[in-house]
């Protein structure tokens, strides 16, 4: 045992370089003639660059943890039941992490090892401690390929509508919609013309008038400029040239006509008729009159009035934003009061507005 220990400890101080030049020429001539000594010496660098290596896992397994206390729990559960293509994203983005999640695991057994007595030997046991890492190594392989196999939910099963547009009445995060597009949601997201998404919670809606509207909730949201348009209280003259954007599909779409009623379906009042080609995903989206001023809420198509769409007048959305009760409003939603869309060209004027316009996605459980 004395012989052992002796020669463990030279083996220390030939990896350390704190050998002579002529004690390390003569050690280095004994590992060339006893292969026992060579692989000995092999078996203890390996292990002492395990323990090295173990009090840098410590340190990531601390920045883990860090990571871990800043993620929302309930919002992931919600992101990795229905939103599959997230799944996709948070693998490719953070497949390194899990990685380092399960090499944490293999030296955490290795430090148990270690401090049970089971290692106390430096150089016993060592072709069974490898046998131990590679058995973790291959479950570490197993999760990643598992996670990678993950089958994803898909979220189509919501039967009702599953896609809008919404567009900002304030900048600091609110939105209007339609109150068709969000009723019986279990959870609202909205998507911005970058393709980032943000959660998002209801906070008033007027069913009677179709008007919704929402908060993003989520906090990686950062306030907007102030809004490059107005909303106009006067009613507007037939004949107005009238346009909207919206998200009938993955991208924006305009749509333009002319402002043909002042009333709605069936004489409904608190609507305009307007001649445009409209999807059903522009519902929710802003009326623009020729100026950029918001005149109302894209209602969708009415399939049985050909050719023609119709828009709750923005005088029931003011209303309905002086309607919401105060103890729902974590921020003032302040109006703008500033126009700078007048005298732009169409395009520019889509330019200046499309950062201000979301798609809105609702799923159901």
């Amino acid at each position: 045992m004395s012989e052992n220990n002796q020669l463990t400890e030279t083996i220390e101080r030939y990896l350390n370089g704190e050998m002579t030049k002529a004690e390390r020429a003569q050690f280095e001539e004994l590992r060339a003639k006893d292969a026992d000594v060579n692989t000995k010496v092999a078996e203890h660098k390996h292990f002492t660059n395990l323990i090295k290596q173990y009090g840098e896992r410590l340190e990531l397994e601390q920045r883990l943890d860090a990571i871990h206390d800043e993620i929302d729990v309930h919002a992931l559960e919600d992101e990795l039941m229905i939103h599959p293509s997230w799944v996709v994203r948070m693998w490719r983005n953070h497949h390194s992490k899990i990685s380092v999640a399960a090499s944490i695991a293999i030296f955490a057994a290795l430090c148990t090892l270690f401090f049970t007595g089971y290692l106390s030997n430096k150089q016993a046991n060592y072709g069974q401690l490898v046998g131990e890492i590679d058995k973790l190594k291959n479950s570490q392989k197993s999760l990643q390929t598992a996670v990678k196999n993950l089958p994803l939910r898909t979220a189509m099963n919501n039967p009702g509508n599953f896609r809008g547009t919404g567009f900002a009445i304030s900048a600091n995060g609110y939105i209007v919609t339609d109150n068709h597009v969000i009723q019986h949601a279990d959870s609202v997201y909205v998507q911005a013309a970058d393709g980032k998404s943000y959660r998002t919670k209801v906070i008033y809606t007027e069913p009677q008038n179709d008007i919704a509207i929402l908060e993003i909730t989520d906090p990686s949201f950062k306030p907007l400029a102030a809004l490059p348009y107005t909303f106009k209280k006067a009613e507007t003259d037939l004949g107005e040239g009238v346009f909207t954007i919206g998200y009938p599909k993955d991208n924006i779409v305009l749509g333009s006509g002319f402002l043909t009623s002042s009333t709605g379906y069936k004489g409904d009042t608190t609507q305009y008729q307007i001649s445009a080609l409209l999807d059903y995903g522009h519902s929710g989206g802003p009326l623009l009159d020729s100026k950029g001023n918001i005149i109302g809420i894209v209602n969708g198509k009415q399939t049985r009035v050909e050719g023609a769409a119709f828009a709750v007048k923005t005088s029931y959305l003011l209303k309905a934003i002086k309607d919401i009760p105060t103890d729902s409003l974590n921020k003032p939603i302040n109006i703008n009061g500033k126009n700078i869309l007048a005298g732009l060209g169409r395009p520019q004027q889509i330019k200046k507005i499309e950062n201000y316009v979301f798609m809105v996605r609702v799923y159901n459980q």
